[in-house]
């Protein structure tokens, strides 16, 4: 593998002197008016998505600098050796192959047979997880089925379950607990009776803080409203079966230290939604996936929607400066989508060391963050469109609807177009309080139908679209040390409220503990 860093490339300078000259005053309503085949060039269909970057900030020079960008820095070849199941997460020595996991058993491509063996234990415990969940959704006597995990064990299985509403089966409700906080998992607990519900704990070792608090509170509560029979109302998604037997739990599914936590969806962490939406549903969201992964790794450059997209992240984080992005999904079942991709982005690109250690001298991962449309209309899109600065938008919209309502899908898909539409036209006025400067940009991503299989390809484009900003930016995009910290002073901290001693504390923390404890 032969990468650089962004900045140590001629494309950057290139990039940098373009920036000053036209990128800076470019005007999307000019750049219309003088191109009328600029949504052509800016626009393309990727597997199960139409994307139309044509309001962005950018033109078909700046598009080409930044392809050379993504050359010089040797984006292929960091791409080539994930999928060829190299150890790039250097600080952890570990590959990175969550793409292995909607991998096809009998797929076959040059540099896939050296990972054989690990195609086949995923298929391995793909199949039985699969034949648990087909048990689960014929069991009749349960009705309620509760996932307790945090992060990546929490919010990718949440949010498409709820994405997929439309295809859950009935007479089953899904809950998931993730807060230590113990109001949560109280209030879950108040719908759910003993006899007809099924705990899944998710954690990959079995150990995280968080969940397994959550976790033995479950198991009290259960037995204190007189269930004997953990084997069946427990399950664990982790790779520490030792420690859930202990817990007296039986069935069990692992995955691999290859497979990060926010990219784990698509392993035993995704057995909710396996449930949820059955066997083949989970094939086609894992199909929809891999799709998107084969696009990735075969589409050129210029016609690769990951590539296009974390270019474009790289142009207006280093050169316009922008520092976040709002996500806003025109489709209510996607209310979690804004939150899935603040940890997918934030705490895989959120670094200010590059792989080697040394202090990066640009920004790297913008703030994410966002509420489904029209909703976000009537709250925060005053400042997207009249605030001090400027935030790119990204759309998400489904064409066609799953409810049989008269009008409401019309009303929906208007509002997105014209919010989009909005932001880059602007309206004039000189008594500056109706004053709309436009020129804001935005992208749109259209969904024929939200679907298993749409859903899962959207996710895997916004995979590999942080691959490649993180590639540019020479950091490892896989490990998350900026979460242990807080963790570890947790637990002295916790044994000061019990004690409360306070000696060796900065004056701050004593005095809140104090407080606390008054």
């Amino acid at each position: 593998m032969n990468t650089t860093r962004c900045d140590r490339t001629p494309a950057w300078a290139a990039l940098q002197a373009q920036f000053e000259t036209t990128g800076r005053t470019l005007d999307v309503r000019d750049a219309f008016a003088a191109d009328p085949q600029r949504f052509g060039v800016f626009s393309q269909s990727a597997p199960h998505i139409f994307a139309d970057l044509s309001k962005n900030l950018i033109d078909e020079a700046t598009q080409a600098l930044l392809l050379d960008l993504a050359r010089q820095s040797g984006l292929e070849s960091h791409r080539n050796a994930m999928f060829a199941g190299d150890k790039i997460n250097t600080t952890e020595q570990r590959a990175v192959m969550h793409w292995l996991l909607r991998t096809p058993a009998q797929a076959q491509r040059d540099g896939l047979q050296g990972l054989s063996v690990e195609l086949a234990q995923v298929h391995a415990t793909l199949a039985p997880m699969l034949d648990y969940a087909e048990q689960v959704r014929l069991d009749a006597a349960i009705t309620d089925v509760v996932n307790i995990g945090i992060g990546g064990s929490d919010l990718g299985p949440q949010m498409a379950v709820l994405a997929l509403d439309e295809y859950v089966i009935p007479g089953k409700r899904f809950h998931f607990v993730s807060n230590v906080d113990g109001h949560e998992l109280a209030a879950v607990l108040k719908k759910v009776k003993v006899e007809s519900t099924l705990f899944l704990i998710a954690s990959k070792t079995f150990t995280t803080i968080e969940t397994m608090t959550n976790a033995h509170s479950a198991k009290a509560w259960f037995a204190a409203q007189g269930g004997t029979d953990v084997a069946r109302h427990f399950a664990a998604l982790t790779t520490n079966v030792a420690a859930a037997n202990a817990f007296g739990i039986s069935t069990t599914f692992g995955f691999w230290d290859w497979v990060g936590g926010r990219y784990s969806v698509w392993s035993a962490i995704g057995l909710p939604l396996a449930i949820a939406i059955g066997a083949q549903g989970f094939k086609e969201f894992l199909s929809g996936a891999h799709d998107m992964d084969e696009h990735f790794r075969t589409a050129p450059l210029d016609q690769n929607l990951p590539v296009r997209l974390g270019l474009l992240d790289v142009w207006y984080r280093n050169f316009h400066g922008f520092t976040s992005r709002s996500v806003a999904p025109y489709h209510c079942a996607l209310k979690r989508y804004p939150a899935y991709l603040q940890q997918l982005e934030m705490e895989s690109n959120g670094k200010r060391v590059d792989a080697s250690g040394e202090a990066v001298p640009f920004s790297t991962s913008p703030v994410v963050w966002g509420e489904p449309g029209t909703n976000g209309q009537h709250a925060y899109f005053q400042m997207l469109h009249q605030g001090t600065d400027v935030v790119p938008v990204e759309f998400v919209a489904v064409k066609t609807a799953k409810h049989s309502l008269p009008g409401h899908q019309t009303l929906l898909l208007a509002n997105v177009l014209a919010q989009a539409q909005a932001l880059m036209l602007g309206k004039a006025d000189a008594g500056g309080h109706k004053h709309f400067p436009g020129n804001r940009p935005s992208t749109f991503l259209l969904l024929d139908e939200l679907s298993p299989a749409s859903l899962g390809a959207l996710i895997a484009l916004q995979e590999h679209r942080v691959f490649v900003s993180g590639s540019l930016w020479g950091i490892n995009s896989f490990d998350q040390w900026g979460v242990e910290l807080g963790k570890v002073l947790a637990k002295d901290v916790e044994a000061r409220l019990l004690s409360g001693h306070t000696e060796g504390l900065d004056g701050s923390t004593a005095g809140l503990l104090a407080r606390l404890q008054a």
